[in-house]
């Protein structure tokens, strides 16, 4: 799961000046003055500042009328936004000229308008600057510079560079509370590299045939609930399915079984402690972060008794729980009952969010495009004369037509819309048009799967639900190079639940598809842009009835 932190005080010491500010009220007014200081060492050796530059920069505030007790927080707020302003014209004054291909800058208030433009919407500026300065660019949001890369021919090098180079850890911080320590985002690479091992061998392919089974168990005992004949929010049902079956194939029998509502509940007030802004301050005191530490010691606790259970009887599960109790370090230590617990809780989080959106909008789309449910259902036919009733893992791999349906509904909404990394070294990057840019080191570099999947370059008529543009023949999924499609990521940190997430899907729709009739009757659903994790605005509303797909046409 793929943000950034701000630190107003980097933007003070930047450039070896410091500040005091000095309040002298007088009856009327307020005066502000910051008395600026510098070190003459690091001024510039040609600088007409170095001898004189003791300065008073002073702004004078009225106040009418006001009392300095009583309006403490606003003159707090103004000398700090003055002070900003001065530390970023000191600096831009004395940064020497730097002879770098420097990425355009994209034009914004000082200090606080490219936060404001991003925080209306990172795709509709993505938008906007790419049709005006193009595939790279930078967007300064206080006292960081985030640059974009747009596009598989600049994003390779996002993808595919070593850690030492772009890293995801300093990006990801605001995840250490809720994943909890010494795991994923909390440890150093070489240990976080040792976790997705265990993540890999968790999810292999023996591991996912034994994992289907338990899918389609429960895809079949949810769905045989429903009446002949309703009407649902699919939304609604398809996350509370795709709960259960994680619950079942990740965390462990015990849960599915015994304690589902109540990790259930956990799990709902730890999602909702992820805040937008959780990113930037994720232990700031608020509501949502100490029902979401309380929900995190509670699941530490449950899962702590049900390891110390399996390991005292001496019983092995066939799940993702007893892969991580299981694991070893490559120096041989074992995994402690803290680091199971946080692996599990990433594990359900970077799998729950997207099967669940990605098998709505698949939903949403088959069922206003009749073309494709019909080659869908047609499928799903063929399928049955050759196996019968019969579901497994390889039966599941057959469906193409199914595939492509699920990929296109992510191409078009992939639940994480921006991936970002932060630069160590300086590089350079080349358009397509050949440009070259330095990247500095100490920017944040961001792609974005929900622009570039759009790009119509890359895709023919991209605005459109179009399975078959991944069919044999077109595959304009390959039509830019490797990274033309980037719904799962790609490159060093590729998504290691993409196989997962597929077949998770596949077991739903073919059992929907062979067993009910369905009309959506609510409007086509919209990208609900206030989420963490971009989902399904409202309900989606359908009329289903019970019916068993006839293998004759």
């Amino acid at each position: 799961m793929e943000q950034c932190d701000f630190s107003v005080s980097h933007a003070f010491h930047v450039v070896g000046i410091y500040r005091v500010p000095l309040l002298m009220p007088s009856p009327g007014s307020l005066r502000i003055q910051t008395l600026a200081f510098s070190e003459p060492n690091l001024l510039p050796p040609s600088s007409d500042l170095r001898s004189n530059f003791v300065e008073f920069f002073s702004v004078q505030i009225m106040v009418s009328a006001m009392d300095l007790k009583e309006h403490k927080f606003v003159v707090a707020g103004l000398l700090f936004f003055v002070t900003l302003v001065l530390a970023k014209i000191v600096a831009a004054v004395l940064a020497p000229k730097s002879r770098k291909r420097l990425p355009p800058t994209v034009a914004a208030l000082p200090v606080v308008g490219g936060l404001l433009r991003f925080m209306k919407g990172p795709i509709p500026m993505i938008r906007e600057e790419y049709a005006k300065i193009g595939s790279v660019f930078t967007v300064n949001i206080i006292n960081r510079k985030i640059t974009f890369f747009i596009g598989p021919e600049v994003s390779g090098h996002f993808f595919k560079a070593p850690e030492a180079q772009l890293s995801q850890q300093e990006v990801y911080q605001f995840n250490v509370p809720t994943f909890g320590p010494g795991v994923v985002f909390d440890v150093d690479y070489s240990v976080r590299q040792e976790q997705f091992r265990f993540f890999t061998e968790a999810l292999r392919v023996t591991k996912l045939r034994s994992y289907v089974d338990q899918m389609i168990v429960e895809a079949e005992d949810y769905f045989s609930k429903w009446g002949e004949s309703g009407t649902v929010d699919l939304k609604y049902e398809l996350e509370h399915l795709i709960i259960l079956t994680a619950s079942r194939c990740l965390l462990g029998r015990e849960v599915r079984d015994k304690l589902f509502d109540d990790v259930s509940a956990l799990f709902h007030d730890l999602d909702n402690g992820m805040r937008p802004i959780s990113v930037i301050f994720p232990y700031l005191p608020i509501p949502a972060h100490r029902r979401r530490d309380r929900a995190r010691a509670r699941i530490a606790e449950i899962f702590s008794t049900i390891i110390k259970s399996r390991k005292s009887s001496g019983k092995s599960e066939d799940d993702m729980l007893q892969c991580f109790i299981d694991s070893r370090y490559k120096d041989g230590r074992p995994t402690t009952e803290g680091e199971i617990t946080g692996l599990l809780i990433a594990a359900l989080f970077a799998g729950q969010h997207t099967s669940s959106i990605t098998s709505t909008w698949t939903g949403a789309y088959m069922l206003s495009y009749k073309k494709y449910l019909t080659a869908a259902l047609e499928e799903q036919r063929g399928i049955m004369r050759r196996h019968g009733d019969k579901v497994d893992h390889d039966i599941l791999s057959e469906m193409d037509v199914l595939y492509r349906c699920i990929k296109e509904a992510l191409r078009l909404h992939p639940p994480l819309i921006m991936l970002l990394r932060y630069s160590h070294d300086d590089f350079t990057v080349a358009t397509k048009d050949g440009k070259e840019y330095d990247i500095p080191k100490g920017h944040i570099v961001a792609t974005s799967p929900a622009f570039a999947n759009r790009l119509p370059y890359i895709y023919k008529d991209p605005n459109t639900y179009d399975p078959d543009r991944f069919a044999p023949g077109r595959d304009e999924d390959k039509a830019a190079g490797a990274f033309s499609y980037i719904s799962f990521g790609g490159g060093r940190h590729g998504c290691l639940g993409e196989p997962f997430a597929y077949l998770q899907i596949k077991a739903i729709w073919s059992h929907l598809l062979r067993n009910f009739e369905f009309e959506l009757i609510s409007p086509f659903p919209e990208n609900d842009w206030n989420a963490m994790v971009v989902g399904v605005k409202g309900e989606v509303m359908v009329r289903y009835k019970r019916r068993k797909l006839s293998i004759d046409n």
